[in-house]
């Protein structure tokens, strides 16, 4: 019996209908890629498409991002913690916001103007192109939350390499931030990643001709191979941030601030508080105060040699223990600690590996001495020239202005936890990607755009 009309009709449509449903499984991982070169041509396509939208559609892409992605944030915070085992859920949650809520968009993109006898000159800020991302297991959606808003302000593509260690969380933040864009009218694959991040497609993403600018987030490894790149490149990396207390601090509002900081996220932030100079006189105060806001203090020297056997290896921290709690951490060496502890403490020399080691662990190695010059001498030696991050905390504005000049790094804070230097309790706007070693600083938009100048020549002055 021949089919009737209307029979063949309703087959058709199911028949579309299934094949729109099977088309639509890899929507659901928008941007995400199994080859690298794939994935910077996808990039490539929507960014042009980007570039010839209006800057209020770019504006308004910015906001859904940030909309969108506030709705994930206890998402990534969770998932980060499942699949890394590093840091906590509730600060992670608070990173994830922050993120999202003081990176700069496209007002971050002033345009410079110069008129006088002849003629006007106009200095604008425009994209690179496609800019590719290496970024890091410590801040692993934190990190693509801020630089795709940032890198798409400037009017770029993103293409992002996640460090292999976070992956599925990395993943999730982009699948999250492409469809926010998609649905506020912006191009697919604007931010762009492959399914199983690996060195070699981070290579193939370093060397491709269409990637024309590199941001690097994370150890000195990773920097070191985006600046031998021969692209333009910014490398935000290692850090090993001192903090000095001298006899003029304030101490009980230091130790809070000190714990706070240093026992934030587990200490994986890169501006952390990693290590403490003390001045003699006010150090027994500080300590009775530290411990007051939940520092476990480590007296005998046979447990001082168990912890850092424990957790430095070879000079560096013992990735196993990167992150963890103090409590985790601690058990390991058969020390079971009060509920509430957050940080443990330790008297060191100057000289000891506790000091001299970027741990990333809520441990604050603590070294006495004489007096404050001592202090910023040996916080200098111990920052290792990275001019990443450092800490004080006194009322002697002199120490601090010598402190300053003396370590010279791209955040100083002063009084306060120091995450107050990425605008958490201070002011100023966010980033995860602090550029200390190619200087740029708390990168933003305006540093993914590079400058260009129009000229016209003897007109449009009204002098």
């Amino acid at each position: 019996m021949a089919v009737q009309e209307k029979e063949l009709e309703s087959i058709v449509k199911k028949v579309l209908e299934e094949l729109s449903r099977k088309e639509a499984v890899p929507e659901a991982r928008q941007g995400l890629f199994e080859d690298m070169n794939d994935a910077i041509e996808a990039a490539g396509k929507a960014q042009k498409e980007l570039i010839e939208l209006s800057l209020e559609k770019r504006a308004a892409i910015i906001r859904a991002i940030r909309e969108t992605a506030k709705k994930h944030t206890e998402t990534f915070a969770r998932l980060a913690v499942e699949e890394t085992g590093m840091g906590n859920y509730e600060d992670k949650v608070r990173k994830n916001l922050l993120a999202i809520e003081k990176t700069p968009g496209i007002e971050d993109l002033k345009t410079e103007a110069i008129s006088g006898d002849n003629g006007l000159t106009v200095v604008e800020l425009s994209p690179y192109g496609i800019i590719g991302s290496i970024t890091p297991t410590t801040n692993p959606t934190e990190t693509i939350i801020c630089n795709s808003i940032g890198m798409i302000a400037a009017g770029n593509a993103v293409v992002f390499s996640p460090h292999p260690g976070a992956k599925n969380t990395s993943l999730k933040a982009i699948e999250v931030i492409n469809q926010a864009i998609v649905e506020a009218g912006g191009p697919n694959n604007l931010i762009a990643s492959i399914t199983e991040p690996s060195i070699d497609q981070a290579n193939i993403m370093i060397n491709h001709k269409k990637i024309k600018m590199l941001v690097a987030t994370g150890g000195p490894g990773v920097v070191k191979a985006v600046l031998n790149s021969g692209k333009k490149a910014i490398g935000a990396g290692a850090g090993n941030p001192p903090v000095v207390v001298d006899e003029t601090a304030d101490l009980e509002k230091a130790a809070k601030d000190i714990v706070d900081g240093c026992s934030f996220d587990n200490n994986l932030p890169c501006v952390a508080e990693k290590e403490a100079f003390v001045v003699e006189a006010v150090a027994d105060y500080l300590v009775f105060h530290l411990k007051k806001n939940g520092a476990f203090h480590l007296h005998k020297k046979e447990q001082i040699e168990k912890l850092t056997e424990l957790v430095v290896d070879k000079g560096h921290a013992n990735k196993k223990f990167v992150g963890k709690d103090i409590s985790y951490i601690l058990q390991q060496i058969g020390i079971q600690v009060p509920q509430g502890t957050r940080i443990a403490i330790v008297h060191v020399e100057a000289s000891h590996p506790l000091v001299s080691a970027e741990l990333m662990m809520p441990i604050l190695p603590i070294v006495r001495v004489e007096n404050v010059d001592q202090a910023i001498e040996l916080a200098v030696k111990a920052e290792h020239g990275f001019r990443h991050t450092s800490i004080m905390h006194s009322k002697n504005i002199d120490n601090l202005t010598k402190f300053a000049a003396a370590i010279q790094t791209t955040i100083f804070v002063k009084n306060g936890p120091s995450y107050a230097g990425l605008g958490v309790g201070g002011e100023g706007y966010t980033s995860f990607t602090i550029a200390g070693p190619t200087g740029e600083g708390l990168t933003s938009a305006k540093d993914f755009a590079r400058k260009r100048r129009c000229v016209l020549v003897d007109s449009l002055f009204i002098r």
